[in-house]
């Protein structure tokens, strides 16, 4: 078993310093696990460790799934037929810049809920979630033969509160379903962070990017006779939309700062792991959020964090860079360096069938009469698009109309014709219109750009949280349609029509031999795409993303469907897939 004794690390009574990668087995495909393990092990990793995504393991109340890219027990003896040493995190809150930090939706179905508390609604389904998970855990802990050394206490909790009585629930709950490792917590190098988010007799860790001694000198301020672990070196950074591509925290647009963090951890004679060491991708709509004051910033679909392993899974200048530095501390495995994998270019894919939204709403939703334009949350909806549709009396003259508490984008039309966007993100959120005689039919968009994953401002419900005033009236009677758009099947295309906008666009491609390949959509504006019925994610001509990686398992020799969900506009009728990842 893992222990500590002084300031070292102990397993099975000898030393043991912990060099470790974070890589999520939900932002990776299945068939990719044990490559990218390879690759860590190459590298001079000896542990695995990954966060637990409890809104995908749980999509719907009591419905499990642990199954494909699901299978955390498959990917935990994966890591272990490779020798690897494993650490798990399994929340219930992970942050991550993952959907609502991966709190499952319906949480928030529930007007009063508070999360991450001793709020007992909360509690009984992180009981009901642990109970299921756990069970899974337990048979894999080293104790028991298997490769599972440490686990986590929630996780960053001095970034929410400071609610100790649930911070003990938590350690609780883990310790009576069985869990006999070495505990946890992680938080920032700030007292409110460190004192916030630790329990007593619980080791602390820290996480950071640079600022190495003041980081450690913090952590052993508050636990000077404990080993020393950075839980989470930021070894790169992730993107919102409209920024810049990051290759740190920070903004810093050169590696050289983290080299020398990494030195001066391996230096300091600290455990270290690497967040992240391979990032994946944010498929679907699972890209989390951030708020900071009145401010939104929804996160990019890739997540390759400028990482060792990029989003692709091959070696960056980082991977051998960082491999050199490990290799003055530990020795490294004498086995082959990985390379990086060929990659498909299959060219030009014209979209040659095409249907437009409002056409299909009875299609793929389900109308919902509804008194005020409520939440997506209040329609059991958890991703995705909800369209909201009202009739408004005339005449009036030109007036101002206000979306109190838009999460996140609408777009508006007027009798069907496209009026304006406005954006939760730079705080427009109103607009001005004048009615003719007969009235008009107002109808609104709303895009759930992605729940906030991080801080106090968890509680992210999305579509329309208070109400539509025009002309300093309320709004009421709105015809609701919820579109998550987890099933296209039901849609029916047309050859060649006059493109209609929004709109789903279909290709289809032949290949022979299946590869990784990445989508371009020069000409197209905003939306999502999916490869043979599987979200790719979003893309937006905003970028920095500029293509949506396409890994290979998804595709199958023969026939390939691809179908774009574009919002507003096109100005080609094809995209391409190509060879090369543009994330900007």
């Amino acid at each position: 078993m893992l222990t500590t004794s002084g300031n070292q690390f102990l397993l099975n009574g000898s030393p043991f310093r912990i060099i470790s990668g974070s890589m999520h087995y939900f932002r990776v495909p299945h068939e990719y696990w044990r490559d990218r393990m390879e690759k860590m092990v190459a590298f001079g990793l000896n542990t695995l460790e990954t966060y637990v995504c409890w809104n995908l393991h749980e999509p719907h109340p009591e419905e499990f799934h642990f199954e494909g890219n699901l299978d955390i027990v498959r990917y935990i003896q994966t890591a272990a037929e490779l020798g690897l040493k494993v650490i798990v995190r399994p929340g219930p809150y992970i942050c991550s810049e993952w959907e609502f930090g991966g709190l499952p939706y319906w949480l928030l179905k529930d007007p009063n809920m508070q999360v991450r508390c001793m709020y007992h609604p909360y509690l009984a389904v992180h009981d009901r979630f642990f109970d299921a998970l756990l069970p899974r855990l337990v048979p894999l802990q080293d104790k028991h033969g298997g490769p599972i050394i440490a686990m986590q206490v929630e996780n960053e909790y001095g970034g929410y509160g400071q609610d100790h009585e649930y911070m003990e629930y938590v350690k609780k709950s883990m310790t009576s379903r069985g869990v006999d490792v070495l505990l946890f917590t992680s938080d920032g190098a700030r007292h409110t962070l460190m004192q916030g988010g630790s329990l007593p007799g619980v080791l602390r860790t820290v996480n950071m990017p640079f600022f190495t001694k003041y980081s450690l000198d913090m952590l052993k301020k508050y636990q000077p006779e404990k080993p020393a672990m950075v839980a989470e070196f930021w070894s790169g950074w992730f993107d919102h939309w409209g920024e810049r591509h990051h290759l740190t925290a920070g903004g810093i647009p050169s590696i050289l700062p983290t080299l020398d963090a990494f030195n001066k951890i391996l230096a300091s004679g600290a455990s270290v792991n690497f967040y992240m060491f391979h990032g994946g991708t944010n498929f679907g709509f699972m890209n989390g959020a951030n708020t900071f004051s009145n401010s939104y910033q929804a996160d990019v679909t890739s997540y390759d964090y400028a990482c060792p392993l990029d989003e692709a899974g091959d070696p960056s200048r980082r991977y051998f860079a960082c491999r050199k530095i490990l290799g003055k501390y530990v020795k490294l495995p004498d086995v082959p360096l990985p390379t990086a994998k060929p990659k498909k270019a299959y060219g030009k894919i014209e979209m040659t069938a095409s249907t437009g939204l409002f056409s299909n709403l009875d299609t793929i939703s389900h109308k919902h009469l509804s008194l005020t334009p409520g939440t997506m949350e209040s329609y059991d909806q958890d991703y995705g698009f909800i369209l909201y549709r009202t009739h408004i009396s005339g005449p009036r003259p030109k007036r101002k109309c206000i979306i109190d508490g838009l999460h996140d984008r609408a777009q508006i039309y007027l009798n069907g014709i496209y009026h304006t966007t406005l954006e939760r993100a730079g705080g427009k959120t109103t607009t001005s219109f004048a009615v003719q005689e007969n009235g008009c039919t107002l109808e609104i968009l709303v895009e759930n750009m992605g729940r906030v994953n991080y801080g106090p401002w968890l509680m992210d419900r999305k579509g329309i949280l208070g109400g539509v005033i025009f002309d300093e009236q309320l709004q009421f009677h709105w015809d609701v349609y919820p579109l998550p758009l987890s099933d296209l099947s039901a849609l029916s295309f047309e050859k060649q029509p006059t493109p209609s906008f929004p709109g789903f666009f279909k290709g289809t491609f032949q290949v022979d031999e299946t590869g990784d390949t990445f989508l371009a959509l020069p000409g197209w504006d905003k939306g999502v795409a999916w490869i043979n019925g599987r979200n790719l994610g979003r893309y937006w001509k905003r970028g920095p993303q500029k293509t949506l990686y396409i890994p290979a398992p998804w595709l199958k020799k023969g026939l390939n469907e691809l179908v774009v969900f574009e919002l507003y506009n096109a100005k080609s009728a094809s995209v391409e897939l190509r060879n090369k990842h543009d994330l900007g």
